[in-house]
C-alpha cells in the first residue's frame, strides 16, 4: 500500500487533500485543506512533515490562497498569504525558498485567472520536482550500498534516524531512496529503524513504509545504535535534512547529531540524503544561523499508541515535571562522510557543494 501524501481531491480541484500522518501507521486519513489557513495548520500541526513534503505544501497553500484571491493589490496579498504559511515551522528551508519561489511566479501574471492557474502549476511542478530529486538520490545512493554488498557478501544494515521515507516526501524520499533501489534490484539490505523519540517518526512512519514495501527493518530505541556500531552491526548511516548550509553542516531531527559523533568513533560512514531544495546556500555556519525549533512540551511527556481500547495517549513522566521539547540539532560537516545530491555525491563543504552546484557561487 503506497499512500499519497498530497493531491487534488479527485473531482473537486479547488480542495487539496494530505495524508495526517500523525494518525499513522493506525489509520491513513486524507483530510481536506481549503484554504491557506487549512495548509497553515496541517504544517503547524504536522498532519504533513519533513522538508521536502512541507515545501510543495506550502506552494499548494499558495494555491489555495489564490482560489481566494478577492482585493486589487494581489502583490500585498500573496506576501499576507506567505507570512501566514512561513509563521509555521522555522528550520525546514524547504518551506521558505517554495513560498519565496510561489510568490515571485504567481505575482508576475496580471489576470487573477492567470494566477490561480500559474500557483497550480508551480505547485504540482515542484512536487515533481522532488519526486525527481529523490530519484536521483536514490540512484546515485545505491552505489554505496553496491560497494558494501559486493565487499561483504551479505546483507547490508543501513542505520537511519526519524523518516525521510516518501512520507516526508512525494515519491521514495531522501535517506530511503537508495535503500528502496537496492530492494528492487534484489540487494538484500536491512535497516536498523531508530524509534526518534518524542514523536517517533521512525518506529511509526519509517517502520510503516519499510514494511509495507517488503523491506527488512528492525525497530530500535534511539539510545540504540552507540552499541550497534560499535559491534560491527552497521555498515552506513544515512539520514535526511532539513537544512543544510553551504559549507555542509545538517540540521535534522533531533538526535542526528549523536549517530554521527558514534558512527564517527566507530569509522562507519555517515551520508546525508539532501535534495537541493533543502539546502540554504545563503548560510554558513549551521550552529549560529539555523533556528531550531522549539515545539510544544506535551510531545515529550506524553506518549501515543494502541491499546485496547484504541489510540491514545500515556503520561511517562511525574504530572508536575516540566519538559524541554528542541526538534531538531545540528550536525558539524566535519562528521558527515559525504552529501548525496540529486547531482552526485559530494564532501560536505562549500568547495563540494559548489562543484555540483557552481551557480551558487
Amino acid at each position: 500500500m503506497h499512500l499519497p501524501t498530497i493531491r487534488l481531491k479527485p473531482g473537486d480541484p479547488r480542495v487539496v487533500q494530505v495524508l495526517d500522518q500523525r494518525k499513522l501507521p493506525f489509520e491513513a486519513v486524507m483530510v481536506d485543506l481549503c484554504s491557506a489557513e487549512d495548509a497553515a495548520d496541517a504544517i503547524r500541526h504536522m498532519l504533513v512533515r519533513g522538508a521536502p513534503l512541507i515545501g510543495v505544501t506550502a506552494a499548494y497553500g499558495m494555491y489555495l490562497a489564490a482560489l481566494d484571491e478577492h482585493t486589487s493589490d494581489h502583490f500585498a496579498y500573496y506576501r499576507q498569504a506567505e507570512v501566514l504559511l512561513a509563521a509555521t515551522r522555522p528550520t525546514a528551508v524547504d518551506l521558505f525558498a517554495a513560498l519565496e519561489r510561489a510568490v515571485a511566479h504567481i505575482c508576475a501574471f496580471s489576470t487573477r485567472e492567470e494566477r490561480i492557474a500559474a500557483a497550480l502549476d508551480l505547485a504540482q511542478t515542484m512536487a515533481d520536482e522532488s519526486i525527481s530529486a529523490c530519484r536521483s538520490i536514490g540512484e546515485h545512493g545505491l552505489g554505496l550500498i553496491e560497494a558494501v554488498a559486493a565487499r561483504k557478501g551479505a546483507p547490508v544494515n543501513v542505520l537511519t534516524h526519524c523518516n525521510a521515507g516518501y512520507l516526508a516526501c512525494i515519491e521514495y524520499g531522501t535517506a530511503t531512496a537508495p535503500v528502496y533501489l537496492a530492494h528492487e534490484k534484489g540487494i538484500p539490505v536491512h535497516v536498523w529503524v531508530d524509534e526518534t523519540r518524542p514523536r517517533n517518526q521512525g518506529a511509526r512512519l519509517t517502520a510503516f513504509e519499510l514494511g509495507q514495501a517488503g523491506v527488512p527493518h528492525t525497530v530500535i530505541t534511539d539510545n540504540a545504535g552507540g552499541h550497534l556500531l560499535q559491534h560491527g552491526m552497521v555498515d552506513m548511516v544515512i539520514t535526511g535534512t532539513d537544512r543544510t548550509t553551504r559549507c555542509g553542516d545538517v540540521a535534522n531531527k533531533i538526535g542526528t547529531y549523536l549517530k554521527a559523533l558514534a558512527a564517527h568513533d566507530n569509522g562507519v560512514p555517515f551520508y546525508v540524503a539532501a535534495p537541493s531544495s533543502s539546502i540554504d546556500y545563503r548560510i554558513r555556519d549551521g550552529l549560529k544561523e539555523i533556528a531550531i525549533e522549539q515545539r510544544d512540551a506535551r510531545e515529550v511527556r506524553y506518549i501515543e499508541g494502541q491499546h485496547e481500547n484504541g489510540v491514545g495517549e500515556v503520561l511517562l513522566c511525574p504530572e508536575d515535571s516540566p519538559a524541554a521539547n528542541y526538534a531538531f540539532d545540528v550536525t558539524p560537516a566535519r562528521l558527515v562522510t559525504a552529501l548525496i545530491t540529486e547531482r552526485g555525491i559530494c564532501p560536505a563543504s562549500e568547495e563540494g557543494l559548489l562543484g555540483l552546484f557552481p551557480e551558487w557561487k
